[in-house]
């Protein structure tokens, strides 16, 4: 017989002792760009040839709390999302478990050197932010003749 005593949902102590973890040393990246755990709000950043395309996963955000700022080379997306309660929210309802982030956020990227801070658009489209960051002429890829 075992003198240990888990509760009812293993699962959730085992989450639990994760976020533990990940707080205790910062959570490991995947790659040196990647943010920390947890990060709001979540980002795909990729690349075409002439632009730097970020889609930032904002969901029941108003798109004018946003705000998108280019400032020597960081990105910053900062708002605000207010909390959502049930359509039917009781009274005496306690709430257990909220999952949903509810609050102001701030998410800092670092663009590379080649992004050009002039030619930017930013538009918000079914929950999902798309900034746009165009490349200097300097940096595009180019055709060489041979001579």
């Amino acid at each position: 017989m075992s003198d240990l005593n888990f509760g009812a949902d293993l699962f959730s102590e085992f989450d639990r002792l994760q976020r533990q973890m990940a707080g205790l040393f910062g959570g490991f990246p995947s790659s040196i760009r990647s943010g920390r755990f947890g990060a709001f709000p979540q980002v795909n950043i990729g690349s075409t040839d002439d632009s730097i395309e970020i889609v930032a996963f904002a969901p029941g955000v108003d798109p004018t709390n946003l705000n998108v700022s280019i400032d020597k080379g960081l990105l910053v997306i900062s708002g605000e999302r207010g909390p959502t309660q049930p359509e039917a929210a009781d009274d005496d309802m306690r709430t257990y478990v909220q999952e949903r982030f509810a609050g102001a956020f701030r998410r800092v990227i670092e663009l590379p050197q080649h992004a050009d801070s002039d030619k930017v658009t930013a538009r918000y489209a079914n929950g999902c932010l798309t900034v746009s960051i165009g490349k200097r002429e300097t940096s595009k890829p180019r055709a060489i003749t041979v001579q």
